[in-house]
């Protein structure tokens, strides 16, 4: 039986199944669109929280890093309550749609890469501080500076906010509710074709989804060795 649905998973695979590609496009499309907003929100935060001084910086870190590890069905939850019918944002008609999706990834990865951004942004300030201050070098070239110099860095923070993203189950099957040919990505349809016993479909997915987050670990093994042999980590 497991080599029968082996079979078919390839076959669905290599004959680019419609059903299979529909379901994998919709998946990237949504976690990419949530990794960009991610990172326009996130950068500004972890550079931010890194080089400025204000009260409560301490604690706004260690809200940060909390959120790193918050349950993805938490944050389904609530961004599930802000756009029911009866929540602030219901008037929208966002529930169940690929929005929905974004909102909850968007929350779910943004803090990684703020934090991510936050400590490789602070050991750059701490080993250029004093010789930007000695210069008069703007807050923006400042910035502009840490930015470029820990490319490399970054870089590799976006990935493991893209790889948590096309990863996620739990908070997009509550806001987008698995629905077949409108919000039905990778992980729910891979929990849903194993509950059917349809294992063949669920493996095809499944492989597709394995492929994915090797490629993205290696980008990451890549991006980190280039670091190291330019000297940027």
């Amino acid at each position: 039986m497991l080599t029968e649905a082996f079979s078919e998973a390839f076959r669905l695979i290599l004959s680019a199944d419609a059903d299979l590609f529909e379901i994998l496009w919709l998946s990237v499309q949504v976690s990419l669109t949530a990794l960009l907003v991610s990172i326009v929100l996130g950068l500004p935060i972890g550079t931010t929280l890194a080089i400025a001084n204000f009260p409560g910086k301490n604690v706004c870190i260690t809200v940060i890093n909390s959120l790193m590890g918050m349950p993805p069905v938490v944050v389904g939850l609530l961004v599930y309550l802000a756009l029911s019918r009866s929540g602030p944002f219901g008037v929208f008609g966002l529930l169940y749609t690929p929005s929905a999706m974004v909102i909850a990834q968007v929350l779910l990865i943004t803090p990684i890469i703020a934090a991510l951004t936050c400590q490789v942004m602070d050991d750059l300030h701490k080993e250029y501080r004093d010789l930007f201050f000695s210069l008069s070098i703007p807050l923006n070239k400042a910035v502009a500076a840490y930015l470029w110099d820990a490319r490399y860095s970054l870089i590799t923070a976006v990935l493991a906010g893209f790889g948590r993203a096309i990863s996620e189950v739990g908070a997009v099957m509550i806001v987008g509710g698995n629905i077949d040919h409108l919000t039905r990505v990778m992980t729910t349809a891979i929990a849903l074709e194993t509950s059917r016993g349809e294992l063949s479909v669920a493996l095809g997915l499944g492989i597709v989804l394995l492929a994915l987050a090797l490629s993205v670990n290696g980008l990451v093994t890549t991006v980190r060795s280039r670091a190291r042999y330019y000297g940027c980590a």
